[in-house]
């Protein structure tokens, strides 16, 4: 752990170097190690994460032992600010997908500096529309979408974060994020190979190919990212209805990606 000087994280980017100063005796920056538990559904909040680098997954827990992640934060985000509306146990559980770093500060300091900062609450309030909006179009996504969109859907919701088209992945792991059985992964992981949208499945490992992954998702990644994007840079948002694939916004979008 070290001190945190500048910051990878959008929500921290925005921020003032006052409003900074109200997190900053007690910021620090902390290694992000996969696997790593950093909420538990049912535990009180001590600390909100603001990643730099890697992934983290959002997982729901039923009382029969299956779980399904409802969302994905990287650096865009934070993991444990929505303990700010108000005191109760966590939701979720939130497990580090894809190692990297992050700032962390205790949640009683971060609450005490939402109070005071009109800057803080503001980029608190877009992360919250972001993944209010990533849970919405998740929620109609599971109901309405095939399984093996979905994963394709996933798959790239990740490779977003990691910003690689290795991901640390099991078939185990993602069963449980998609919250069916192994051997469903297994028959849709041999679909999408012979599609090529994957390249190899190994070691923990899987390998994609984004532009064929693309095309087998559904349209619910397109749409999640544009109106992340469009809530992070004040654009008005457009209704879901009206973002086609062929959107300029989302072609410009993929056209960074690729460079």
């Amino acid at each position: 752990m070290s001190n945190s000087g500048g910051t990878c994280n959008r929500l921290l980017a925005t921020l003032s170097p006052a409003d900074l100063d109200l997190l900053r005796p007690e910021l620090e920056t902390v290694a992000l190690e996969q696997d790593a538990v950093l909420a538990r559904a049912g535990d009180e909040i001590d600390y909100v994460f603001f990643p730099h680098s890697g992934a983290i997954l959002l997982m729901i827990d039923m009382a029969d032992g299956q779980t399904v992640a409802t969302g994905v934060v990287g650096c865009e985000g934070a993991v444990g600010s929505l303990s700010v509306l108000g005191a109760s146990p966590s939701g979720i559980t939130a497990v580090v997908r894809a190692a990297g770093t992050a700032s962390r500060v205790p949640a009683a300091r971060f609450h005490a500096a939402f109070g005071r900062s009109p800057g803080i609450r503001q980029a608190i309030q877009k992360h919250v529309r972001s993944m209010l909006i990533q849970f919405q179009l998740g929620s109609a996504c599971n109901a309405l979408h095939p399984v093996e969109a979905r994963m394709a859907r996933w798959l790239l919701q990740l490779r977003d974060r990691v910003d690689s088209d290795v991901l640390p992945l099991t078939q185990q792991a993602l069963s449980q994020i998609l919250g069916v059985r192994r051997t469903t992964v297994t028959l849709l992981m041999g679909n999408l190979r012979k599609r090529g949208a994957i390249r190899s499945d190994q070691r923990g490992q899987i390998e994609i190919d984004r532009a064929r992954l693309l095309a087998a998702a559904c349209e619910c990644h397109r749409v999640m990212r544009l109106e992340a994007e469009e809530i992070f840079s004040g654009d008005k948002v457009r209704t879901r209805g009206m973002a086609p694939a062929n959107d300029p916004r989302i072609q410009e979008i993929e056209a960074d990606d690729a460079v």
